[in-house]
């Protein structure tokens, strides 16, 4: 979350605030550790209640405007919703069993979340691999707490979520302070300018209604999803061939593939100069994200002459409020590097860089004309900023695969180019509709 925040939001304008944000992470990391300490007694002095509620009709109204999202907003929405809306009735049920059953599944999330972590971290072996260890460890730690009734029997399954989000988000925040205070620019995007996009001065747009035109300037993000890319028909595997691999009636494996197109000429594809043997043997070892695994690399020459050699992308995320000149000096760089690794440094893992330095300082830029601390309250309201730091953890534990690379791209185009909050569009939608209504009565 941090260094995402770092990416959308530029480290000057984070600089500028850097005391307020160390401030609000301390009081955040106390109240949630008091809130904590007051629930192990089993009598709480927390208003819980009121909370609930508040829980509850944010639920409902989310599900209430969803369908108002694009595409994947949708979605999310839905979830969101169906989510607060179960757990507020289960804390309202004001039942052992309802308090029960929330410890549980806080409890199972947090225990395969942890396992995942750790399983992949011992498979991968990336470079900071123990660290992710010990990460799913303490994950693991917490889920068996939630699990295991002591000490107040699941009554303080609610209060020890909400000082536990307030603990890691005003650790989240302190982190952010600490490290914008010291630097001089991204450490995600060292060599790149910290010079805005030439076309800064000339945004007035702060919210879209949906994705770009397909005429319009814009960031194209391709993806061959390895269903999409199969030779033949794909035997369904759900998940797996969505984010790992699909296999054709005839046993070929198809990984899929991403790519990144700017108008400006920029084409960053990479793929191994000679095929990788992924023979299932010795797939355990190629996993490891270590330099013995490191091949040669080329990068394609354009769109047009890899879609003509292969087939057409599956998917494309398209992005209108972009950095052309980062996205230059990024790939300016980093192509003088030919490397490929096919867990460190992959065609996915490479376009999710790209996409990064292309979109450094994006929320700060189309919130330019409103200054202050909106930019940062209104990422952070964004569902979709949660889903991409997920999405960015994921991948540093596991690795980058088309799949995980076309979620984050949707993601990002969704906190680069946002959309209007649900009510604000839900209450649009209403207005256009009263005021049609007495027009429509005199036609009639």
């Amino acid at each position: 979350m941090v260094r995402l925040l770092m990416l959308l939001l530029g480290v000057d304008y984070l600089r500028k605030r850097w005391r307020a944000l160390a401030w609000a992470g301390a009081i955040s990391v106390i109240t949630g550790g008091a809130l904590i300490i007051d629930a192990l007694d089993g009598r709480l002095d927390f208003p819980i209640e009121p909370f609930a509620w508040l829980l509850l009709l944010e639920g409902l109204a989310t599900m209430a405007v969803a369908w108002t999202g694009m595409g994947g907003q949708r979605t999310l929405r839905y979830v969101k919703g169906m989510a607060f809306s179960v757990a507020a009735s289960l804390v309202l049920a004001s039942h052992h069993h309802g308090h029960m059953v929330l410890s549980l599944l806080f409890g199972l999330l947090f225990l395969a979340d942890g396992l995942l972590q750790v399983a992949s971290a011992r498979v991968v072996r990336f470079r900071t691999w123990r660290l992710a260890m010990a990460g799913g460890i303490v994950e693991i730690a917490v889920a068996i707490f939630f699990i295991q009734p002591y000490p107040t029997h699941y009554a303080g399954t609610v209060p020890y979520c909400v000082g536990l989000g307030l603990i890691f988000g005003g650790w989240n925040m302190l982190l952010l302070a600490s490290r914008v205070r010291r630097l001089a620019g991204n450490p995600e995007l060292r060599g790149t300018s910290e010079a805005g996009s030439a076309d800064d001065a000339d945004q007035r747009l702060t919210t879209w209604s949906g994705p770009p035109a397909a005429d319009e300037h814009a960031l194209t993000v391709h993806v061959w999803t390895p269903v999409g890319s199969a030779k033949t028909e794909a035997r369904r595997q759900p998940i797996i061939d969505r984010y790992i691999a699909a296999v054709d009636r005839n046993g070929v494996i198809s990984t899929g593939h991403a790519a990144l197109e700017s108008p400006e000429g920029v084409y960053i594809s990479l793929y191994p100069a000679v095929e990788i043997d992924r023979a299932p043997d010795d797939f355990t070892r190629l996993l490891r994200a270590t330099r013995e695994n490191d091949v040669p690399g080329t990068f394609q020459a354009d769109y047009p002459t890899e879609s003509k050699a292969w087939c057409p992308s599956t998917v494309q995320v398209r992005i209108r409020n972009y950095d052309a000149q980062r996205l230059r000096e990024f790939w300016d760089a980093y192509q003088r590097d030919t490397t490929y690794n096919l867990t460190h440094r992959n065609c996915s893992s490479t376009v999710a860089r790209a996409l990064d330095a292309a979109l450094e300082g994006a929320g700060a830029r189309v919130w330019a004309r409103l200054d202050g601390w909106w930019p940062l309250f209104r990422l952070v309201l964004t569902p979709e900023l949660w889903v991409a730091a997920h999405l960015r953890k994921r991948a540093a534990t596991m690795a980058w695969t088309p799949g995980l690379t076309l979620d984050y791209a949707r993601a990002m185009s969704m906190l680069a180019d946002p959309r209007p909050f649900a009510w604000a569009t839900f209450i649009g939608t209403l207005k256009r509709r009263s005021s049609a209504s007495p027009a429509d009565d005199r036609d009639a």
